[in-house]
């Protein structure tokens, strides 16, 4: 693909990342009109949060395997035009029911499209460029998560409680039209991709790697079709789906109803979920074709670390945007409109950082990473110092700076994460490899969620003030967990390139 022709389809990768990330967060603003417009239940609008990142999680390993397999284009499309019809639904539906579907469908699409934008970027571009691309995905997943209560607030605003909470949703709908033609038109055939070159300093692993590249044999031919040279056709591991799946809603069940599901029962899904995915990795190991994912990966430093950090810095970044919504809306009387106004600085520093990040990343490393997750601790704390001294209506503008530094951190922590984790995986497995970094991703925001959200109801009879403090030391806890992984990468980096 020329230089032109890349760029474009990197934006229309990144439309469709920045729609799916969005969702994440726009309907909190909306709970209270939902509420009112379809006399919502409290466990049907926990439902309408946590159904979707529920369903987002389940497709991701499948989809990306599935496009690695077969075409990424092609998956794509069908995501992205039933990410669009799923959006027309939630915002058409007249009961509780229909949106709770609808939102699980939306986030069943928004698992299929997502692995497909990484793997894109894998197959599009090689070295200094991939981390100028994964840059602007930074960027856009930063942006979309922080910016979704403003712009939900602002469609709350604009068209009022009785409606605007349908076009929370329906605000996909046009952008999903004008980006099928062009995703058809623009996004690369599927083709056996080349052999990424090595890093000419090996900066991108921040060392010179005593780790050997990956030494296994070359995927078999594939035509367009998914057929591989023998006419075989590639096999998508339809009993490593299942398990996965399986091993992937059990474990989130719990976490996410943990306020609705009375009782300690719930937890016995747990160990229940450890033992499916066991299995799931007995099988992996066993499969005679190509498995669902190549857990040679897991073996390599970049990837693993690079697993954890973002399985546990997702789990405080997420958990920042409920809280603090809460705390606004709830606790201070906001609206949802100046709700999110209070969140933009965080949006704002992430989305300019994250394109500094990404051009660091092939020089700098995981240093990059383990300076943006100190700036997001400083920042936090700096925030929660904010709410102790402004306790009352201005607590807005005094978090102001202080959400700038953390967003500045946090923009500093995701792409160059992403670089650098998938920076050893071969283009034609990126897909499943990016789908494995984005379910931990998904794992850590619900269990953030529910850990940050538990601290804060439990300290509210302390005040609104007190129990937002508490929240955040949950997320700085979960922060403070990613950079001593970073950390451990560094220290054991440099133990390696001291040794003679």
């Amino acid at each position: 693909m020329v230089r032109d022709a890349r760029r474009q389809a990197l934006a229309v990768c990144l439309v469709a990342a920045f729609m799916s990330g969005l969702d994440v967060s726009i309907v909190n603003v909306a709970l209270p009109s939902i509420k009112e417009g379809l006399n919502a239940s409290e466990a049907g609008l926990q439902w309408t949060v946590s159904g979707y990142a529920l369903t987002f999680g389940l497709l991701l390993v499948p989809a990306g395997r599935l496009g690695d397999a077969r075409s990424r284009r092609t998956v794509f499309i069908w995501g992205a035009g039933l990410f669009t019809l799923a959006s027309a639904a939630c915002g058409l539906a007249h009961s509780m029911p229909m949106l709770i579907a609808s939102r699980l469908v939306q986030g069943l699409a928004a698992g299929v499209l997502n692995p497909q934008v990484s793997g894109l970027i894998q197959q599009m571009f090689r070295g200094a460029e991939r981390g100028r691309a994964f840059g602007a995905l930074g960027a856009t997943i930063g942006v979309s998560t922080a910016a979704g209560p403003l712009i939900g607030g602002a469609l709350v605003t604009a068209f009022g409680s009785d409606h605007g909470w349908r076009w929370v949703f329906l605000v996909n709908v046009p952008i999903g039209l004008i980006m099928l033609p062009l995703a058809h038109r623009l996004l690369p055939p599927p083709t056996r991709p080349l052999p990424d070159p090595p890093p000419p300093d090996q900066a991108l692993r921040d060392r010179p790697s005593p780790e050997r590249p990956l030494t296994d044999p070359p995927p078999p031919d594939r035509s367009p079709s998914g057929r591989c040279s023998d006419g075989r056709r590639e096999s998508v591991d339809p009993v490593g789906v299942l398990l996965l799946g399986l091993g992937v809603a059990l474990l989130l069940l719990p976490v996410i109803q943990q306020h609705q599901w009375k009782g300690e029962a719930k937890w016995l899904l747990i160990p229940a979920a450890l033992l499916v995915l066991a299995g799931f990795i007995i099988w992996e190991r066993r499969y005679p074709r190509e498995p669902l994912i190549d857990l040679a990966l897991f073996a390599k430093r970049s990837y693993s670390v690079g697993l954890t950090i973002a399985l546990f810095y997702f789990a405080g970044f997420t958990g920042i945007f409920f809280i603090f919504t809460l705390y606004l809306q709830n606790g201070l009387s906001y609206t949802p409109l100046m709700a999110g106004l209070a969140i933009t600085p965080f949006a704002l520093g992430s989305a300019s950082a994250a394109v500094v990040g990404g051009r660091l990343v092939t020089r700098a490393g995981r240093r990059v990473v383990a300076t943006g997750l100190t700036a997001v601790i400083v920042g936090l704390a700096a925030t929660m110092a904010a709410t102790l001294l402004v306790p009352g209506p201005g607590v807005a503008l005094a978090t102001a700076l202080p959400l700038l530094v953390a967003g500045l951190g946090s923009g500093l922590v995701i792409s160059p994460n992403q670089a650098i984790t998938l920076s050893e995986v071969p283009p034609e497995g990126g897909g499943s490899a990016a789908g494995v970094l984005q379910t931990g991703q998904r794992l850590g925001s619900a269990i953030g969620i529910a850990a940050a959200g538990s601290v804060f109801f439990g300290s509210l009879p302390e005040g609104w003030p007190t129990a937002f403090r508490h929240g955040l030391l949950v997320v700085v806890l979960c922060v403070t967990i990613a950079l001593t992984a970073a950390l451990y990468d560094l220290i054991r980096t440099r133990t390696t390139t001291d040794q003679p």
